[in-house]
């Protein structure tokens, strides 16, 4: 499998409703790319205070690299970074196999 990690530090101006909803279109395509088997997300909630400045972060899982790779060009997966990103102030991605 394939882990697809993000984090999101959004604009300030962004409101909650707004967030919910990028999650939400992100999550909507589970089941519409072929492999992306599950995304998971939430907000940062530690006392630790070694988030940097992003707020929120995603993990998708893949059923392989391949499939990893077939959702980074896919159409609907380009129409929600359409939606997504200009929300953002930063954004890091990282991924890794298990």
């Amino acid at each position: 499998m394939t882990r697809h990690y993000g984090m999101f530090q959004f604009k300030e101006e962004i409101t909650q409703a707004q967030v919910d909803n990028c999650f939400a279109v992100m999550k909507d395509m589970v089941g519409k790319i072929p492999g992306l088997l599950k995304m998971e997300h939430g907000q940062y909630d530690s006392t630790e205070g070694m988030n940097d400045g992003f707020t929120h972060g995603f993990i998708m899982t893949f059923d392989s690299p391949e499939s990893r790779e077939a959702y980074l060009p896919h159409p609907i997966h380009e129409e929600v970074k359409a939606f997504v990103v200009p929300k953002l102030e930063r954004v890091v991605v990282f991924d890794f196999n298990v």
